[in-house]
């Protein structure tokens, strides 16, 4: 009875913790899901290093690297449990409705019994094989990568996502300065209506006034629904919820105070995060090429088995008694001759990495050409603020002086009005010039390599 109750003990134990082993997970699961159904913080008045921060912590692009990075570990954990010992279990059971019948010395002799069962225990253990080497080898650069591609991909949100603020903050602008035209409008239009009335001057001015003041109204309704398609780009980028409202909060003052940047820095292409890639990316190949010149070491391995047979007529005695085996082995493999495939491996292997230097030279001249480029979109921007601001200005004055030589009966309402346009164009020009400034400083910051995340 005693061979008889083993087998039934070893399936109730593994069934048992088996199932503990699932209980015992189901708490992180259930965590797990509690915390991914957790909804995001909206933002209140959001500035721009609030916007960058939501969009790397919500924007699926990046969500997605992480995950990748999660999988590229486990997938390392996998390779390297080739190191370990690797023990199985295997049971069967099988009844022979008929034995195999042989004839021996013109006899016919039945050759087994009816009822079978075994169980057996494997072990394996990789000592050298050249696959886990360099898994093992490699195992911190492939990590690194994954990290570093997570990096690329958080700086190149937060450059877009910069710049969305911006074009986001120049229409919110031009709005402010339509509304504040309106006041002013609508309050020149009582003025030219109560001279109308008192027989000061005829309609035309009436009229001029009503036109101007539609045009900037009309101006109005446009931007705010530019704004809405550029705030919807924006929380695009950001990963914010489409149906939530998002407000965008500014310094007009703390903008222009940031707007200068040291124009006499030097590129080094090495703070690149792309240079970081590729420098892994040669390290990565490197490893390979050394691995293809291993291809001719051997593998080495051991292996071994316990083996629990039973064999009886009868099935209420299969187990009755037991007829054990087991089995020590040590495998050699060598690669005598492969037909030249080892060779052309490394070959192979020494072309990639003479490619990525190639790609190396490549990222120099294209960070030295987008730093150029940048730089001298940053300066023409510059210049045109300085200029933008001049005439705003002036626009002012010119306004200012204007109005009171109307009220005073000297200049004419459509000089009024001229210098009233003027001054918009001169406010809407100059914001627009603070924030292109603004955003071709951070392509120059980009290809100076100081926005890496």
């Amino acid at each position: 009875m005693n061979h008889c109750s083993k087998p039934q003990k070893t399936m109730r134990l593994a069934l048992s913790s088996a199932f503990l082993f699932l209980t015992s997970f189901c708490p992180i699961f259930s965590q797990a899901i509690q915390e991914s159904s957790k909804e995001t913080p909206l933002l209140q008045k959001a500035t721009l290093q609030d916007v960058v921060n939501y969009a790397i912590k919500n924007q699926p692009v990046i969500q997605q690297s992480l995950i990748d990075e999660r999988i590229t570990e486990n997938q390392i954990r996998s390779r390297l449990a080739d190191w370990y010992p690797q023990i199985n279990f295997n049971y069967n059971l099988q009844h022979n409705f008929i034995v195999q019948t042989s004839i021996i010395n013109g006899n016919p002799v039945k050759l087994g019994v009816k009822n079978l069962s075994a169980a057996q225990f494997t072990l394996s253990q990789q000592i050298f094989n050249r696959d886990v080497l360099l898994a093992n080898q490699t195992k911190n650069d492939v990590l690194l990568q994954a990290s570093q591609n997570t990096s690329f991909n958080k700086t190149d949100l937060a450059v877009n996502v910069s710049k969305a603020f911006y074009d986001v903050l120049a229409t919110s602008q031009q709005i402010d300065v339509a509304e504040e035209d309106i006041v002013r409008l609508e309050r020149s239009l009582n003025d030219a209506r109560n001279q109308y009335n008192a027989g000061i001057t005829d309609k035309i001015d009436f009229k001029r006034a009503t036109i101007s003041l539609n045009n900037t109204r009309a101006s109005k309704k446009s931007y705010e629904e530019v704004l809405k398609s550029k705030l919807q780009n924006l929380k695009a980028l950001m990963g914010y919820p489409v149906e939530q409202e998002l407000e965008v909060s500014y310094d007009t003052l703390q903008m222009e105070r940031e707007v200068t940047l040291d124009t006499l820095q030097n590129v080094d292409f090495t703070t690149r995060i792309e240079y970081q890639l590729l420098s892994t990316q040669k390290k990565l190949l490197e490893a390979n090429l050394q691995y293809n010149k291993w291809s001719y070491l051997p593998n080495l391995s051991i292996n071994g088995a316990y083996n629990l047979n039973f064999q009886n007529n009868q099935f209420t005695e299969l187990y009755n008694r037991n007829y054990p085996n087991s089995f020590g082995l040590l495998t050699l493999s060598l690669p005598i001759y492969q037909g030249g495939r080892r060779r052309a491996n490394t070959k192979v292997a020494e072309w990639q990495i003479k490619r990525v230097d190639w790609d190396i030279k490549g990222l120099q001249q294209n960070v030295n050409a987008e730093y150029s480029a940048a730089l001298a979109n940053y300066k023409g921007n510059l210049g045109l603020l300085l200029a933008q601001k001049e005439n705003m200005d002036l626009a002012r004055e010119v306004y200012d002086v204007l109005q009171l030589q109307y009220k005073s009966g000297i200049k004419t309402y459509l000089e009024v009005v001229t210098s009233e346009t003027d001054l918009r164009l001169a406010r809407i020009n100059y914001y627009n010039a603070l924030y292109q400034v603004l955003a071709s400083k951070i392509d120059v910051q980009k290809a100076l390599g100081q926005m890496n995340y």
